[in-house]
C-alpha cells in the first residue's frame, strides 16, 4: 500500500502567469524602481561602485534585447548560455524564452569534449557566452565542425555582442516595433534543455516547459517567506534549475539579487551586500556552523554560546524570540542581516539547521530534482521536523511506492512541474514517467505528520550478504557531525579480494579540515592525522549495529570528485578509490 505525503501550508498569497512575458510585465509594474539587481562594478583606478538594476530597466533590457533576437530570426532557435552567473545571463534567458525561443543552460565547468557533445545534442544553433569561453567556441567551429552562432556577453568584446543587440532593439522599439509584445509563445511546449549533473555522455537532457518552472514559483510564493525587502546572493550556478528558479522566485517576490566574488568570497560578500537570504548547498551551509563552532571552541567561547543557546530556546517556548539579540556577535561576521538560508541540492545535517535556527538564523530545506523544475517538496517557517525535508508543495502530489516493512519505498511525484520527458530518449522516458508518476530514484518514508524523511538514492542502497539494507547517507550524516569532517562518503566493497566478491564490508572516505587538524590536534603528517579519526570512527562504531559499523577508513585532505552544486560523484569517486586501492594491494 502507498503512502502519501502532507502538502506545505500557504503562508502568502500568489500570483500565477501565462508565460514569462507575462511574469516580466507583472513583476516590473508591481515593483517598477525597486532594484532587481545590484551590481559591482571597478574602474580603471580600481575604484567600486555599485549599480542599482531596476525592475523597469530589466523589463526594458529584455525587450530590447528580445526585439533583437526576432530581427536576427532566432525566434525559433535554440540558444545556448555559458558563463558565470551575471545580470547578462539572466537578461538572455528571460528574452529568450520571452519571443519563444528555446534556451540551453550549460554548466561553465564543462570540458571542452562535454561542452561540444552538449551542444549537439541540444542541437543548439546560438550560444551566448562569458570571456572564458572565446577560445572554446572558436576551436568548437574550426576543429569539430559545429555550424553555430556566438555572441558574447561580457563588455568590451569585438563583433556582434549582447550589448549592441540590446542597442539595436532599442532603437528598433524607438522606431515603434512592437514585435516582442505581439510574438507567440507556447508556454506549454519544451522550451528548456537541462542536462542532468554527470558526464555528458551519461547525463540525460531534461526538457521543460515554461509552465513547468512557473507551476513551480507559484507554489514557493505560496509557501515561503521571501520579501521584497530581501537581499539575495545569487551564489547556486543558474545552468541548474535550483540556482535559476531561485533567481526567478527572488524576482517574483521584489527582493533584490547581488552576486557572488567566489567561493572564498562569501562571507566577505554577506556584509558587503547587507545579505538578508541566501539559498546554498548544505556544504557551504554546514561549513558556516562549523566555523562558528571552532571560532567559539577557540577563542573560549564555546560554553557561553551553549548557555545562551538554552536561554534562547527557553525564550522561544515563551513566544519570546531574543535569538538575534542574544547572538548579535555571531551574527555580525555574516552581515548581520542574514535571517534565512534556503538548503538545497542534498540532504541537510540537521545538528546545522538547529544550530543556525538558534543564533536567529531560519534554516529551511527543500527537496527537488532536475525533472521536476525543480521543487517537490519543502518546509517553511511553519512546518518543519529535524531531518525532515518538508512537505509537498501545493501543486504536487508526492507517494512512496510500495514501502517496506520500516515504511522506505521509492518516492513518486505528479505536478505541473514534472517534466516533459528526455530529449531523444524515449526509453528513459518511459522508465522515469509511469502514469503521470515521476519515478525520482530517491528512497524516503512519511510519518504520521505526513513529512517526507528522505532514505537515500535507490541505486547508493547496499544490500549485504545477511539481506540487510544500508543507506549510505544515513551513516554520512552521523559522520559528518565530526568537527574536522568536510566531506564524507560511505560506500561497500569486498573485504579482500580473497573473498567472495559478495561478502561486502562499508568503508568511508573522509576528506579533513587539515587547518583544524593543526589547531587542536598539532597533527600534519597524514598518518597521525588518519589515527585520530580512526579513534572516533572506532567510538561511532560501538553506537552503531554490527552490520553498519565502517570496515575501513579512507582519509584525505584533498576534495572529492563534485558537481557544481557540490555533490559527490559517488560512481566517479568510487572508481578512483578502487584504482589507489588497487595500486596499494
Amino acid at each position: 500500500m502507498n503512502t502519501t505525503a502532507g502538502k506545505l501550508n500557504k503562508i502568502n498569497s500568489g500570483s500565477s502567469y501565462k508565460d514569462f512575458k507575462d511574469f516580466l510585465k507583472n513583476r516590473a509594474e508591481k515593483f517598477a524602481d525597486k532594484a532587481a539587481f545590484i551590481i559591482k562594478e571597478k574602474n580603471e583606478a580600481k575604484n567600486i561602485s555599485y549599480k542599482h538594476i531596476s525592475y523597469n530597466e530589466l523589463s526594458r533590457d529584455v525587450k530590447a534585447l528580445g526585439t533583437a533576437l526576432l530581427k536576427q530570426g532566432w525566434q525559433n532557435k535554440k540558444i545556448g548560455i555559458i558563463g558565470i552567473n551575471c545580470y547578462e545571463w539572466m537578461l538572455i534567458y528571460l528574452a529568450a524564452l520571452c519571443i519563444g525561443a528555446s534556451v540551453v543552460p550549460l554548466d561553465k565547468s564543462l570540458p571542452y569534449e562535454e561542452l561540444c557533445m552538449s551542444l549537439k545534442r541540444s542541437g543548439s544553433d546560438i550560444i551566448f557566452h562569458g570571456k572564458d569561453y572565446e577560445q572554446y567556441i572558436s576551436d568548437l567551429r574550426s576543429n569539430d565542425g559545429l555550424d553555430i552562432i556566438s555572441v558574447p556577453f561580457y563588455k568590451n568584446a569585438d563583433g556582434q555582442t549582447l550589448y549592441s543587440l540590446i542597442e539595436k532593439g532599442r532603437v528598433e522599439l524607438l522606431k515603434g516595433d512592437s514585435s516582442f509584445e505581439n510574438a507567440e509563445t507556447d508556454p506549454h511546449r519544451a522550451s528548456i534543455i537541462l542536462f542532468t549533473s554527470g558526464t555528458t555522455s551519461m547525463a540525460k537532457a531534461v526538457l521543460l516547459s515554461q509552465q513547468n518552472i512557473l507551476s513551480n514559483l507559484y507554489d514557493m510564493s505560496l509557501c515561503e517567506d521571501i520579501r521584497s525587502s530581501d537581499v539575495n546572493i545569487a551564489f547556486l550556478p543558474y545552468h541548474h534549475t535550483f540556482g535559476c528558479t531561485g533567481q526567478l522566485v527572488m524576482l517574483n517576490a521584489g527582493a533584490s539579487s547581488c552576486f557572488c566574488d567566489g567561493l572564498k568570497y562569501v562571507q566577505k560578500n554577506l556584509e558587503e551586500y547587507q545579505v538578508s537570504l541566501f539559498v546554498c548547498v548544505p556544504l557551504l551551509i554546514e561549513a558556516i556552523y562549523k566555523r562558528i563552532i571552532a571560532t567559539a571552541k577557540k577563542t573560549g567561547l564555546e560554553k557561553k554560546l551553549q548557555t545562551g543557546i538554552k536561554l534562547s530556546r527557553f525564550l522561544m517556548k515563551l513566544h519570546i524570540d531574543a535569538r538575534r539579540l542574544i547572538f548579535k556577535s555571531v551574527l555580525k561576521p555574516l552581515g548581520g542581516k542574514l535571517r534565512l538560508i534556503i538548503s538545497g541540492a542534498s540532504a541537510l545535517n540537521p545538528e546545522a539547521q538547529l544550530g543556525l535556527q538558534s543564533f536567529g538564523i531560519e534554516t529551511i530545506q527543500g527537496y527537488g530534482m532536475t525533472e521536476s523544475a525543480p521543487v517537490l517538496c519543502a518546509e517553511n517557517r511553519d512546518f518543519q521536523k529535524p531531518g525532515s525535508i518538508g512537505k509537498a508543495m501545493p501543486s504536487v502530489d508526492l507517494i512512496i511506492k510500495d514501502p517496506n516493512e520500516e515504511g522506505i519505498g521509492e518516492l513518486l511525484a505528479k505536478g505541473p512541474n514534472v517534466m516533459l520527458g528526455y530529449l531523444d530518449d524515449e526509453a528513459a522516458s518511459a522508465e522515469a514517467l509511469k502514469d503521470g508518476w515521476l519515478h525520482t530514484g530517491d528512497l524516503a518514508h512519511i510519518d504520521d505528520d505526513g513529512f517526507v524523511f528522505l532514505c537515500g538514492r535507490k541505486k547508493n542502497v547496499i544490500v549485504l550478504k545477511n539481506g540487510k539494507n544500508v543507506y549510505p547517507e544515513e551513516i554520512e550524516d552521523v559522520l559528518a557531525n565530526l568537527p574536522y569532517a568536510l566531506e564524507v562518503m560511505v560506500f561497500a566493497m569486498p573485504k579482500s579480494k580473497s573473498r567472495d566478491d559478495s561478502d561486502l564490508a562499508l568503508y568511508t572516505k573522509m576528506v579533513y579540515n587539515a587547518e583544524y587538524m593543526k589547531e587542536n590536534f598539532d597533527a600534519e603528517d597524514p598518518e597521525e592525522i588518519h589515527q585520530i579519526i580512526l579513534k572516533d570512527i572506532e567510538v561511532i562504531n560501538e553506537k552503531l549495529p554490527a552490520y553498519k559499523r565502517i570496515f575501513r577508513l579512507i582519509t584525505s585532505k584533498e576534495g572529492m570528485v563534485k558537481t557544481t552544486t557540490a555533490k559527490v560523484k559517488r560512481f566517479e569517486e568510487i572508481q578512483r578509490i578502487r584504482a589507489e586501492l588497487a595500486d596499494t594491494q
